[in-house]
């Protein structure tokens, strides 16, 4: 009696589905829906930190889980920021206005320094917006809270992978420079896909060294 061999042409482990344009759009929406959450949240101004910790958190659990969390999670989560980001919230801003403040200045000509100056702020103004983003998603990988030791921890990482950082800072320069162009009620959702680039940049990471 012979033996009956398997067929050979079964692969062993069934293919992945393959995500379709419905699935694109479904996570299009998503993530324009979290840009608005977030804009929401961030109205009071000093709750920006916050807002952007939980929404950081909640792609977190999306690229883990495959899933976003429920409302409950993401609200306790946002009470849980409120303490220390309203002082994230206020420093980042005071920040924010002087380098603004020190941009304008040198392409008004009222400081003197001319084209050099304004091309070497503008380069420590995206080094500092990719900073801040990474910062962003260092903080959401602890559930949206952590400030302290994610701006530490970023700060030792950087210098370490440049191109992480490079790639980080285009991200948040084309945000803001798309959100000087586009209608403003387009803004929230340019903030949702930013967060998510940010997110996948910092996924690319190689290794760090032990």
């Amino acid at each position: 009696m012979t033996a009956v061999s398997a067929p050979t042409d079964v692969p062993a482990h069934p293919a992945p589905a393959r995500a379709d344009w419905r699935d694109t759009l479904r996570e299009a929406s998503d993530l324009a829906l979290l840009g608005f959450a977030v804009a929401a949240a961030a109205l009071p101004v000093l709750t920006l930190a916050p807002a952007v910790a939980t929404a950081s958190a909640a792609l977190h659990d999306r690229s883990v889980t495959g899933s976003w969390p429920d409302a409950r999670t993401s609200l306790s989560r946002f009470g849980r920021a409120l303490p220390a980001g309203l002082a994230v919230s206020a420093a980042a801003l005071a920040a924010a206005a002087v380098l603004a403040a020190d941009l304008l200045a040198l392409a008004g000509g009222r400081v003197p320094g001319g084209g050099p100056a304004l091309a070497l702020t503008a380069v420590v103004v995206a080094a500092l917006l990719g900073y801040a983003g990474l910062v962003a998603v260092a903080v959401g990988r602890t559930g949206g809270r952590g400030w302290r030791a994610a701006a530490r921890r970023v700060a030792r990482a950087c210098p370490r992978r440049p191109a992480v950082w490079a790639a980080a800072s285009g991200v948040c320069v084309l945000a803001v420079l798309l959100a000087v162009l586009v209608t403003p009620v387009a803004v929230p959702i340019l903030g949702g896909y930013a967060l998510a680039a940010l997110h996948a940049v910092d996924a690319r990471r190689p290794p760090e060294p032990s």
